[in-house]
């Protein structure tokens, strides 16, 4: 452990010039790496249409869903290989090689036939690309994370580190912003083959990070542990088979990480996803809300690196999942109303109920595209389902045709299960209809109307989900880094953040749809946020050490 004259006289001194050039390549590299993952996220809904096309509507989304998912899905693994290789090999040459698997297929994907082109080929070609930025990712994090704690001065690594933990919101960001531009610049043409010029333009990212990081120098401790023989020769062995590391491992994963990866996708991805599918935004004007308030809340990511500095990592990541576990639902409940205010005032003044046999209703999820829902009550859970539109359920007697109450209306579903398939064609049609009828008299729009929407307060509680973010994510990396020795650093590291961030973090937009698609309570994926949250809070607060003033440099 560092004494305290140490700590002040290397946590007073400025940052050197090579010390800048070490978190302008890392950061930007991990910038463009993030820009390559979370194009697929911001681009669901079209990726759904172009390569999902075989299955129902809502099929076809949860299918995206799951596709985005399977990236995250295998970043594990990719911790346990590649961090493997950086604890044996070098942190450097380690995560220049998972830039160049990242960049790549990213720019295949751009070059990819739909299924209309391919049929199912599209898909499994689509989640194999996925699943290899998966790969490449989970590789990428913990090398540039510990590569700059690394070369960062005791008393500074939450400040320098809180660069690194930027490049995820700042690859959203540019992401957001190059799609913004293509959408404005092409008009219909985006939706069709536009789609593909941001996974394009990876290459010319890879280019640049390929370079820069070329440029740099092994982390000086990996440098000082090789050259005294003390680098591990099985890290995999100790990192996850010898109980003291391993209980930290799991302590970190169930008591910082999942908490951390909850808050971050609920505060940007599934705010845009609710948005887009829930409160019917315009695309255009939901991607600028998003980037506002990123553009806003990034700055507090260094904010919060540095006063972890002073008063510790634990407290700052403890308050974050706890604020946001409290003002979930209210946060959300006002994005309604401030975003769509038609639908807020109509869900008050006529709200919407199935009545149905519960036996009736299945979880209308069809992965290969034969089921059929005919039952009355799920005729009438897919009229709401497709719409978006929030209801509740209440249960009928036994054999009950279902019904949809719509305020003061109510209208009857039908039995289809015996119906040839023109007969059921022609009665749902009519009865869509009248739905739709019932939905538009009811006051339901088809869309948000641009000229109703609040947007500072829109603005506002994004932002406000975007500081949740920057709190429990700004100082995580100098924590996590200090929790393991630097022989095992990579590897150990790595795997409790990308299975809280790959598992935990990246399934929340399709479990959070599912449990909204299953319900209809259009809130109802809250909940899951909100209990990993509360779990990180206690476990991390009674079970977790904090680590401000631990010495790296001596630790091997």
């Amino acid at each position: 452990m560092a004494n305290a004259s140490t700590l002040a006289a290397t946590g007073d001194r400025g940052m050197t010039r090579d010390e800048r050039k070490v978190i302008f390549a890392s950061s930007l590299g991990t910038v463009f790496e993030w820009y390559d993952f979370y194009l697929y996220g911001s681009l669901a809904a079209i990726i759904s249409r172009q390569f999902f096309a075989g299955v129902n509507e809502t099929t076809s989304f949860i299918f995206a869903l799951l596709a985005f998912a399977a990236g995250f899905a295998v970043r594990p693994f990719g911790a346990i290989i590649f961090g493997r290789l950086g604890d044996m090999i070098g942190r450097k040459y380690t995560f220049l090689i998972t830039i160049l698997i990242m960049g790549l297929s990213t720019a295949i994907v751009g070059m990819l036939p739909s299924y209309a082109s391919i049929g199912v080929a599209a898909p499994i070609i689509l989640i194999s690309l996925r699943l290899l930025q998966g790969l490449a990712l989970g590789g990428e994090y913990g090398g540039a994370a510990t590569y700059v704690a690394e070369h960062a001065p005791t008393g500074k690594r939450g400040y320098y580190t809180s660069f690194i933990q930027t490049t995820a919101t700042l690859g959203l960001f540019l992401s957001l912003l190059i799609i913004l531009g293509c959408r404005l610049a092409m008009g219909k043409d985006f939706d069709d083959w536009g789609w593909r010029i941001p996974f394009l333009l990876s290459i010319l990212l890879l280019a640049i990070s390929v370079y820069i990081r070329l440029q740099l120098n092994e982390s000086p401790v990996f440098k000082k542990m090789k050259e005294e023989g003390k680098a591990s020769r099985a890290p995999l062995t100790e990192s996850f088979l010898r109980w003291p590391n391993l209980k930290i491992v799991i302590l970190i994963l169930l008591g910082g990480t999942a908490g951390q990866a909850v808050v971050w996708y609920t505060g940007q991805f599934y705010a845009l996803f609710f948005l887009l599918q829930t409160l019917k935004v315009d695309p255009t004007t939901a991607n600028l809300l998003i980037a506002g308030s990123l553009a806003i809340g990034t700055p507090f990511f260094i904010v919060f690196g540095w006063l972890s500095d002073k008063i510790g990592r634990k407290p700052i990541i403890m308050v974050g999942c706890l604020l946001a576990a409290v003002t979930y639902f209210p946060i959300f409940k006002a994005l309604t109303q401030y975003a769509n205010p038609a639908i807020f005032e109509a869900q008050a003044k006529n709200p919407v109920t199935v009545v149905a046999d519960p036996a009736q209703c299945s979880f209308q999820f069809d992965p290969v595209g034969k089921a059929k829902f005919t039952s009355s009550c799920d005729i009438a859970k897919s009229a709401m389902a497709k719409r978006a539109i929030n209801y509740s359920n209440e249960a009928a007697p036994a054999g009950t045709v279902a019904s949809i109450k719509i305020g003061s209306t109510t209208l009857a579903a039908f039995d289809g299960t015996t119906l040839p398939a023109a007969d059921f064609k022609a009665k749902f049609g009519a009865f869509d209809k009248s739905v739709t009828d019932a939905i538009k008299a009811a006051g339901y729009p088809t869309k948000a109307d641009p000229d109703k929407i609040n947007y500072p307060m829109v603005v506002l509680l994004l932002t406000i989900l975007v500081i949740y973010v920057t709190m429990v994510y700004g100082p995580i990396a100098a924590w996590l880094v200090e929790l393991f020795p630097t022989r095992i650093r990579y590897t150990s590291m790595s795997l409790p953040y990308h299975i809280g961030n790959g598992w935990f973090g990246g399934f929340l937009p399709t479990t959070a749809f599912a449990m909204v698609a299953a319900t209809g309570d259009i809130y109802y994926g809250l909940w899951y946020p909100i209990v990993v949250s509360i779990m990180t809070a206690v476990l991390g607060t009674f079970f977790l050490p904090e680590t401000k003033d631990r010495d790296i440099h001596h630790d091997s």
